[in-house]
């Protein structure tokens, strides 16, 4: 591509991020003293390994750390009260990134730090109105990757053609890449959405090398972050479908547009342009190569996440394969960059490890299964730093199984023993090859392990002990695994958690509790909620419905479209099953959940009104037309692909909301709301409260001050589950 022409572009775009200085965090300076009851977790390691940078919310509120890895010495490094969600040592041990939520809310920025608490700056994000995340570090330490998500340009606002738009075929359906047949195997679905979505190289490029992608699948265009659709493809230059002319955006105006960056935190360097997207809240750059000729991007929206090879020099597209939903870090470049280590459910059921062999270009001329297990998904990949051994974690019924497997020998994979049901992040630390592990279990809080190389894992001191996962006098309850069968015939999953004290045989009120996404699953983790609920003498069945990831493929598909009324159907069927096996108490069922889980939730008490006798719904959609109209324009084109199209699929979508149907209603609800969520915003909880008192029902709505779509500060958490607690309590007649 022409200089002047790239210039161009990346002018009709958004501008790149400029770092900007604030002063130093609080370092060593400043560590206050921890409540007993804490979390600990996304750990980085920094290049020697004897370090650890760590998000830990001791203080009531997730903030980020480091510490010595096998030693007791942490120190808060920012103090700032916005919430941290994720961290990134460099590899030459200069920076840690980091990425906040200011004001608890939805937009995010990206902070780089000294270890010392010196140099503190805005990397990206800074902008108003502006969202920023972090992608991976360049191999050298020099840049980090940022992905930067900015509003549509006003309405009349016209982008300049640069480069002629690459033409798109018509696919038929947003989902043609998938096998055939593949909507009958769990029950019937409905496709919907037009072709194409995207685009990574500004030049237009499509996967020319034999990715196996349908022609003119993933061509390139310039266009979004956080993880979260595109109907048409737009053109390199911006005048595709959305922008001058056509209108892909939801509302038929201009999509959002993402933008990719390696920068310097230094600010020495000028940001270098990656990748670009229109529109599916899912673009993060994953790897770069040694050399810095290819980069790793994941893009797409749910449901349809593409792993993308991106030649730096002309960004135009190498190769495209398709990877699952789930952890953004899909993959690595071998040193010599002719191999793609890639976790990746292509043309697959279930996730597994791939090794693609990549020509001078990125173009793959080779595919071959290095790892994969039957029936289980590999969820978790992380590289020692020389690229010859991995680190995999296996989903193996909800629950992790961790091996290391040497990349270079034949060698048989080595079992590394857990303490704990779930591995939630794997960091690989130091040159010998030792590892830092974040682990989750139903019996502790989340917290992170050290595992030097061929020894054991050891909780590391600052994490908190097992012993002060619950108050004293409550102990902590392990789940037993469920298989409930829907009425169709798909098998479902799920844990029962079973209050103490109860005679064995003797049914007990039960709450139905479910999950986001849809594509979440429910694991054996610690749930604080779940624990004030069992000491409250109520049972907990946290099902996965159809839709739920951990289950294959075609089971995560199973409910698009009309599909979703089936996994409506699915949560009765989930608690037909706990009564009919005994465990609950049919006359004292409730149902609760968050996000999607929160939509499932009013769907349940408005489709099967005389089988709960309360519900907690908590930041869900009670209007699929108004969330739709008011969510974030990335979220909003992402979920086109999960729900249908606002406008192609009016109908459907109207009659898939609970408003539509809040005449059924019949119990009291609980709606629980984050002020600042943009995601679902408040509104959804707002309108179905207030139809709910029309009809002289009892309502109420708990807004929590300083949250958005997640709720992250201790005292907010505290609030939201005694409320809802209580709430359950009082409804259930205990």
């Amino acid at each position: 591509m022409a200089a002047d022409a790239r210039d161009r572009l990346i002018g009709a775009m958004s501008a790149a991020p400029v770092p900007v200085p604030l002063a130093d965090a609080a370092g060593t300076r400043d560590t206050p003293r921890p409540l007993v009851a804490h979390g600990c977790w996304y750990p980085s390691a920094d290049p020697t390994g004897e370090w650890v940078a760590f998000i830990c919310d001791r203080t009531g509120v997730p903030q980020l750390w480091t510490g010595l890895a096998d030693g007791s010495e942490i120190h808060l490094l920012d103090a700032d009260p916005d919430p941290v969600t994720e961290v990134s040592w460099s590899p030459d041990g200069r920076w840690i990134a980091y990425t906040v939520a200011p004001g608890g809310g939805e937009h995010t920025r990206v902070l780089c730090v000294r270890p010392d608490g010196t140099g503190r700056r805005i990397v990206a994000g800074a902008d108003a109105g502006s969202s920023a995340y972090l992608g991976c570090w360049t191999r050298d330490g020099s840049a980090v990757a940022v992905t930067v998500a900015e509003p549509p340009p006003p309405t009349g606002l016209t982008v300049r053609t640069v480069l002629p738009e690459p033409s798109a075929p018509d696919h038929g359906t947003a989902f043609g890449d998938l096998p055939t047949g593949w909507a009958e195997r769990d029950g019937p679905a409905t496709l919907l959405g037009g072709a194409g979505h995207g685009e990574v190289g500004p030049d237009g490029s499509g996967p020319d090398h034999g990715t196996g992608a349908p022609a003119g699948h993933g061509t390139g265009v310039a266009g979004r972050a956080t993880d979260g659709p595109v109907h048409g493809t737009a053109g390199p230059d911006g005048e595709g479908p959305g922008l001058d002319g056509g209108g892909s955006g939801l509302d038929g105006g201009a999509p959002d547009r993402l933008t990719a960056y390696l920068v310097d935190p230094s600010g020495l360097g000028s940001p270098v342009l990656v990748a670009a997207e229109s529109g599916a809240a899912t673009l993060r750059v994953c790897d770069v190569s040694q050399d810095g000729r290819l980069a790793l991007v994941r893009r797409g929206p749910r449901g349809r996440r593409e792993a993308v090879v991106v030649r730096t020099a002309d960004l135009a597209t190498g190769s495209v394969l398709r990877v699952g939903d789930g952890d953004p870090w899909i993959g690595r470049f071998s040193q010599d960059g002719r191999t793609l280590w890639l976790r990746s459910d292509h043309e697959r059921q279930f996730a597994a490890l791939l090794a693609a062999t990549l020509d001078e270009d990125g173009g793959r001329v080779g595919l071959s299964v290095v790892a994969e297990r039957e029936g289980s998904d590999l969820e978790l990949l992380a590289f020692a730093e020389d690229g010859r051994t991995a680190a995999l974690a296996w989903n193996v019924r909800g629950a992790s199984e961790l091996e290391t497997l040497s990349l270079s020998t034949a060698a048989r994979p080595r079992r590394v023993p857990l303490p704990h049901e779930v591995v939630t992040r794997i960091t690989r630390a130091g040159p010998a090859g030792g590892t830092v592990l974040a682990l989750s279990g139903s019996q502790r809080r989340p917290g992170v392990w050290w595992a030097p190389p061929g020894g054991l894992s050891a909780r590391t001191p600052w994490s908190s002990r097992d012993e002060d996962a619950v108050p004293p006098g409550r102990p902590p309850v392990r789940p037993v695994p469920l298989r409930p069968t829907a009425r169709d015939g798909v098998r479902l999953g799920g844990w029962y958690y079973r209050a103490a004290g109860r005679d064995a045989g003797r049914p007990g009120p039960c709450v139905i509790h479910l999950h986001g996404g849809p594509e979440e699953q429910e694991r054996p983790v610690f749930d604080p909620l779940y624990h004030e609920l069992l000491g409250r003498g109520l049972d907990v069945f946290a099902p996965d419905v159809r839709g739920s990831s951990g289950w294959g493929r075609s089971f995560v598909d199973a409910d698009l479209g009309t599909g979703r009324f089936a996994a409506i159907d699915d949560v009765a069927d989930c608690a037909a099953h706990v009564v009919l096996d005994g465990l609950a108490d049919p006359t004292r069922l409730a149902v609760m959940g968050r996000s999607y889980g929160g939509y499932l939730t009013m769907a349940s008490l408005v489709w099967h009104p005389e089988l709960f006798r309360t519900g907690v719904a908590v930041c869900g959609m009670s209007d699929l037309s108004t969330f739709f109209a008011e969510t974030e324009p990335w979220i909003a084109e992402s979920a086109a692909h999960k729900y249908g199209h606002p406008v192609r699929d009016r109908e459907l979508l109207r009659s898939l909301s609970p408003m539509s149907r809040v005449d059924a209603l019949r119990v009291p609800l609980l709606a629980v709301h984050g002020e600042h969520d943009t995601n679902v915003p408040p509104g959804e909880s707002e309108q179905m409260v207030r139809a709910a008192r029309e009809r002289g029902l009892p309502a109420e709505m708990l807004t929590l001050r300083d949250e958005g779509h997640e709720f992250r500060r201790a005292d907010n958490r505290r609030l939201f589950r005694r409320t809802a607690a209580d709430w359950m309590q009082r409804h259930l007649g205990l």
